[in-house]
């Protein structure tokens, strides 16, 4: 069991159980992972299991006539189920908890019963209910009880069945039996009950002498045994699924109804074969169904054969009473085994893979028993070949043809396309599903690796490549189960290397992923130095005022002038502004299929003022087969990733221009360059935050987790294990990132935002500078040039009018700029020493060591430890306190 599906089954029990609190389902699925054992229950501990539950039940007949009854059904993992019901009342504290939350739901339920319906009472009368309306009544609740009890009709069950298929392939229904096939109960070989009695015989037989009592009962039974009444021996009416019952004579001598009740039961026997057979037969019940009851309908030649030849030795005088009951004996064995069966498919309402688990059950059920045994084995074999049919045209061509939704594979309608426009979108999972109840229980170890041969199989097929496996033979069923594994493992291989060559050489997917590195992961420097200088201008205004096709333009011209030009596939590159800034785009993300999902969704916007840096990306177009392992949630991990490091490198680069910037003030007296030494001082250390952050991803994250998947790619065998490798490395990314967390990346967002902040706050305060130095230089510019300045000085006068104009607040407000920048320090030292803080905790509880390298380079002389291990201090003593 896979650990997504240990998840759903702890919620969905948790959720039934009504718990609330704890660890919630996390600190269950963490036990059941570490205590899990590949344990089958025997039939020893089952039958152990059950004895221990029928005692501990308070109506034990009602329990084993429960379990009589699903077992009869064949009803898939009930011996497990009872073993841990049994393990359930032997643990004290499980069970008085499970007791007492039955009676607070109960309760609960009682509560919201009596205030939500309507209480009905009824009518006052001035006279009580007589007896006779009573027993009416009884009647009338008799008939409805039973009503609702009873199956359905066959008529209405095949109606159901056919118009299910014929949903599911409304171009090819399904072919009919006409109406006359079902309206011949003269030809149907069951008893026909006849509306009218027949009238008392002239003479009761019981008043014959005993050798004509014996001729006519030997008559009679004759007849029951090929389903037509007889004079003293007659069939009772059945209701829906029951065994036939039969009403003999009761003036019969002792003896002979003894003998006579030793035979009737194979002609219950051939009643049920007989009814199973005649609505089985019917096409809407399956291939498999058909062709198991074609297999009887062979047997049942053989005992009416049988039968027929006891008619010629009755007729010759030579069958008497006793030789029927010695030649009927050993056709009872098969006609019982065989009723059973047909008993259980039809209980179980099974068709296609559950009809085969259980006869292949029963076959090993009768392993000391070699004639049942023989027999079960001869009815597998026969049903299974239309099965084995479906399995070796999905395996060796990848194509399922199963109209009547008997195999364990079920196909759905889904388009290829939209795994590049949903994230949520699972072609891959969801094209191709495994129907448990349908994996026949000899095929259930080998059910993944049917499903993955064809789907590998399905997807070259759609590409337009021929798929027929070399090795393709024949897949019988035997009880030696190596015979067909041995075949499904070579399809499986087979598959697994066409896709996998498919992918890796003609359509070259490390190349692709690569490319995608170049751009997404900034492996192209010179590029993104290119890029963000022409879109620099560009990616400052509002999201709404950008125009895509010039971004579109600036990009391409980047990729020809950079080395990016050598990509083959550059021009798959594409510009894509999101909606969203990257926080709440991985809270969307992370909270898909979870309760929060729609609460997220449905939020009200707040990045309407998002300027083209915070909301730009790139995307990347990808074609079908390569959108499998390239699909819309892998890209939108590339874009994350990506989002969060353009933002880095945009940082950055704004702080280098306020080193830029300040290169002016060395120009100016000593003891006005140490006014602004804590300004450089905070500048350095933002600078060096940002580029070690940049160099951690890049380097100790990025760098070597792709190395690792590039050499996992080279040993891996089939598509999934290339899934698996992707996947896991761009989760690997994502966590190390700080990108998985949203608590860290909180704490990040808000150092970026003060980091530009500040080169706002600096760039303004240059600027002012420069204004009151043009503002000495030309002695004053308020007023008219003059005649013998020359027009470029003109023209730098007029320029410095305009920009003190815009400014003047600036300068007005520079009288608090150490305070400003005293205020800077202060916030970006609080947030930096939380970050630190927050990511040596995860480093050490949460066993994320590569964390722990972004402390030693942001901490490199030491400058941050002391205050550290004070808070370390401090958070330990509020824990023991």
């Amino acid at each position: 069991m896979s650990e997504f599906r240990i998840h759903h089954d702890v919620n969905e029990l948790l959720s039934l159980l009504h718990v609330r609190g704890g660890d919630g389902a996390e600190g269950y699925i963490d036990l059941l992972q570490k205590h899990r054992t590949p344990y089958v229950t025997t039939t020893v501990s089952a039958h152990s299991a059950k004895v221990k539950l029928a005692e501990f039940s308070k109506t034990p007949e009602d329990f084993l006539r429960k379990y009589e009854e699903l077992k009869s059904k064949n009803v898939r993992n009930l011996d497990p189920l009872v073993y841990l019901l049994s393990k359930l009342c032997e643990d004290k504290e499980t069970l008085q908890f499970l007791q007492q939350n039955a009676k607070e739901r109960s309760e609960s339920s009682a509560n919201t019963t009596s205030t939500t319906t309507t209480s009905y009472s009824l009518p006052q009368t001035s006279t009580k209910i007589s007896m006779q309306e009573l027993d009416e009544l009884r009647k009338k609740l008799g008939n409805v009880t039973a009503s609702s009890n009873a199956p359905l009709p066959a008529e209405v069950t095949r109606k159901m069945l056919r118009d299910k298929h014929n949903k599911k392939n409304p171009t090819q229904p399904n072919p009919v039996f006409p109406n006359w096939v079902y309206d011949r109960p003269a030809l149907l070989g069951d008893f026909i009950t006849s509306p009218t009695p027949a009238g008392d015989p002239a003479v009761a037989v019981g008043t014959l002498p005993l050798p004509t009592q014996e001729q006519a009962l030997v008559e009679d039974l004759l007849f029951v045994l090929i389903g037509v009444d007889g004079r003293d021996i007659t069939a009772q009416p059945v209701l829906g699924r029951q065994n036939r019952s039969f009403i003999v004579d009761s003036t019969l001598d002792m003896s002979i109804k003894e003998l006579v009740n030793r035979i009737l039961p194979v002609a219950s026997y051939y009643s049920t074969i007989t009814r199973f057979i005649e609505e089985k037969s019917s096409f809407e019940y399956g291939q498999v169904n058909h062709a198991l009851t074609a297999a009887m309908r062979t047997l049942m030649k053989e005992y009416l054969i049988l039968v027929t030849q006891l008619e010629h030795l009755q007729r010759q005088g030579l069958l008497s009473l006793q030789k029927l009951w010695f030649y009927i004996q050993p056709t009872m064995r098969t006609m019982e085994i065989l009723a059973s069966i047909a008993s259980s498919v039809d209980k179980g309402e099974c068709m296609g893979g559950s009809t085969l688990s259980l006869l292949h059950d029963r076959t090993f059920n009768y392993t000391g028993d070699s004639q049942a045994q023989e027999l079960c084995l001869y009815l597998t074999k026969a049903a299974s070949v239309p099965y084995f049919e479906i399995l070796e045209k999905w395996i060796y061509r990848g194509i399922i043809k199963d109209p009547y939704s008997e195999f364990m594979v079920e196909e759905h309608e889904l388009q290829k396309e939209k795994i590049q426009e949903d994230y949520n979108d699972k072609y891959w999972d969801q094209r191709y599903t495994i129907v448990q109840h349908r994996i026949p229980s000899f095929l259930q170890k080998m059910a993944d690796k049917i499903l993955s041969t064809g789907k590998y199989l399905n997807v070259v097929r759609e590409c337009g490549r021929d798929v027929t496996c070399p090795d393709a033979k024949e897949v019988l069923y035997t009880l030696k189960e190596r015979a067909y594994m041995e075949q499904i493992e070579k399809a499986y291989n087979y598959a697994s290397k066409v896709l996998l060559d498919f992918l890796m050489e003609e359509k070259e997917l490390v190349s692709r992923l690569r490319s995608i590195k170049h751009y997404f992961l900034m492996d192209k420097g010179d590029f993104f130095v290119h890029f963000m200088d022409l879109t620099e201008e560009e990616l400052k205004k509002p999201v709404d005022d950008i125009v895509p096709p010039r971004l579109e333009a600036l990009l391409e011209l980047a990729l020809r002038m950079s080395t990016a030009n050598t990509d083959p596939f550059k021009d798959d590159l594409k510009v894509d502004l999101m909606p969203h800034d990257v926080i709440t785009q991985l809270l969307r993300v992370l909270a898909i299929e979870t309760k929060q999902e729609k609460a997220i969704i449905n939020a009200d916007s707040t990045d309407a003022a998002l300027s083209g840096l915070e909301a730009f990306s790139f995307d990347y177009i990808v074609k079908w087969p390569l959108s499998l392992i390239i699909n819309r949630k892998a890209l939108t991990r590339y874009q994350m990733l990506f989002r969060h490091m353009f933002y880095c490198k945009h940082v950055e680069r704004l702080l280098c221009n306020v080193w830029i910037s300040n290169k002016d003030f060395k120009e100016y007296a000593l003891h006005l360059a140490k006014w602004f030494a804590a300004a450089f001082a905070l500048r350095q250390r933002m600078l060096n935050f940002v580029q070690n952050i940049q160099y951690y991803m890049m380097f100790e994250v990025m760098e070597p987790t792709w190395h690792v998947m590039e050499n996992n790619l080279k040993t891996a065998s089939n598509i999934d294990d290339v899934l698996c490798h992707h996947t896991s490395f761009l989760d690997n990314c994502l966590k190390d990132c700080m990108l998985t967390n949203p608590e860290l990346l909180r704490i990040f967002s808000k150092l970026m935002s003060i980091c530009v902040m500040f080169t706002n706050c600096m760039q303004r305060f240059t600027q002012s500078m420069r204004l009151e130095r043009l503002s000495l230089e030309h002695g004053g510019i308020d007023g008219p040039p003059a005649q013998s300045e020359h027009t470029e000085e003109a023209e730098k006068k007029r320029l410095a009018t305009k920009l003190l104009a815009e400014h003047a607040d600036a300068i007005q407000s520079d009288a608090g700029f150490e305070a400003t920048i005293s205020k800077f320090d202060s916030n970006f030292s609080m947030l930096l020493l939380d970050l630190l803080d927050k990511l040596s905790i995860y480093s050490t509880n949460d066993c994320e060591h590569s964390m722990i390298s972004i402390i030693y380079r942001l901490d490199f002389n030491g400058f941050y430890t002391e205050r550290l291990e004070r808070m370390a201090v401090e958070r330990s003593q509020k824990a023991a306190a």
